[in-house]
């Protein structure tokens, strides 16, 4: 059983190239393997290994400038999720796209998990995904509006399209683990938006502590690893991924005609051309080789 651990942190970073070497070399020694984007505003990422690995991670994530307390997500998975361990360095830890937001200086007004039902719930509230639309497409909470962005960037042009409708409503802002949604509410403030919050621990701290029973949420919730997808309580979905589009599909996606395993998907079957195709299957071919042999291919990981 490995500890999937999702986390990110606003803070400054004066000079985040320093931080790289010693965060690899700190997430290879500890057998973790994952993602970590590190920007001149902070950190973000997934990682996955065993408990001790993600505890050693974490010790020296928190020894970096204003991690101390970081918090993080953190699930199971049956498998490692991620075939190799990325550091990378970035402009933005989440790409927003506007100059000026500072998230480690003002955001929104954080909601626990525990008062999110009442506050979406209310008339006066507009409830905002910040998700991209194909994430959207499989779950979200109920009477939620979807922007139907394809990536996080399009969200403020999204928003001056629409801010007039939304005027005069309290903006309440989610996301998959609140990032995105804290950067968003950061940028609304500095559009003169005043009443803005946004979920706490995003929809994953949501399905963790929100019992089925009680919850608004419908469907799954889209994750960037080998499970695709979480439901209540973070266990693993019902959700596959196509790996030529990498966009999430359901068991009855898998049954239209335009689906190949490993080549195509009736999002994608028209986007790529019959090269890109031949390599795909090639890929799928290689990747199905190294499963029977009980290896790893990487070029079918995040």
């Amino acid at each position: 059983m490995f500890v999937v651990a999702a986390l990110y942190r606003f803070t400054r970073f004066p000079d985040p190239a320093a931080l790289r070497g010693p965060l690899l070399e700190a997430c290879t020694a500890a057998g973790v393997k994952g993602t970590l984007l590190i920007a001149p505003e902070g950190i973000n990422g997934t990682i996955a290994g065993p408990r001790e690995g993600i505890d050693r991670v974490l010790a020296h994530i928190r020894t970096l400038p204003g991690c101390a307390d970081i918090e993080c997500k953190e699930s199971r998975a049956e498998t490692m999720p991620f075939g190799r361990m990325k550091v990378r360095l970035k402009r933005e830890i989440v790409t927003l796209g506007q100059t000026g937001v500072d998230p480690a200086a003002t955001v929104g007004e954080y909601v626990e998990p525990a008062e999110w039902n009442a506050l979406i719930t209310a008339p006066d509230v507009a409830v905002i995904d910040t998700r991209n639309a194909y994430e959207v497409a499989i779950g979200s909470f109920q009477g939620a509006i979807d922007p139907g962005t394809e990536r996080f960037r399009d969200f403020p042009a999204w928003w001056e399209e629409n801010r007039a409708r939304l005027s005069n409503r309290r903006i309440a802002m989610f996301c998959t683990g609140g990032i995105r949604c804290e950067k968003a509410t950061s940028w609304l403030r500095q559009q003169g938006v005043e009443e803005v919050y946004h979920l706490k621990g995003g929809i994953l701290k949501y399905l963790e502590e929100v019992p089925p029973e009680e919850s608004l949420w419908r469907g799954e919730c889209f994750v960037f690893d080998e499970r695709v997808s979480v439901s209540h309580g973070l266990e693993p979905g019902g959700l596959s991924l196509c790996h030529a589009c990498r966009h999430p599909l359901t068991a009855e996606d898998r049954a239209r005609p335009e689906y190949e395993e490993g080549a195509a998907c009736h999002r994608c079957r028209d986007r790529f051309s019959e090269a890109d195709r031949a390599r795909f299957r090639e890929r799928h071919r290689q990747m199905r080789l190294a499963a029977a042999r009980g290896m790893r291919h990487l070029g079918g990981q995040r």
